[in-house]
């Protein structure tokens, strides 16, 4: 099955973009926020705000509907 990026409906601070993105990959998305957090700080913002606005508008809402943590092992 092919995965496919949504904007998290569940575990989102604004949008929910980074929260899409770290499920998508399987990570954390507290991770996911420090290191968005942390380009955005380092290279003056306006790039990463964009780009986060942008994605806010072409990513999909899983409607929460999606078991995003379906595939992680990790959780018992």
């Amino acid at each position: 099955m092919k995965k496919k990026l949504y904007r998290s409906s569940t575990d989102k601070k604004l949008c929910g973009v980074c929260a899409g993105v770290a499920n998508y990959f399987g990570w954390d998305s507290t991770i996911v926020r420090v290191i968005y957090a942390l380009l955005a700080i380092c290279t003056t913002g306006f790039p990463f705000v964009v780009l986060y606005i942008v994605l806010a508008f072409i990513m999909d809402e899983d409607d929460g509907l999606i078991d995003t943590d379906a595939n992680d092992i990790t959780k018992e």
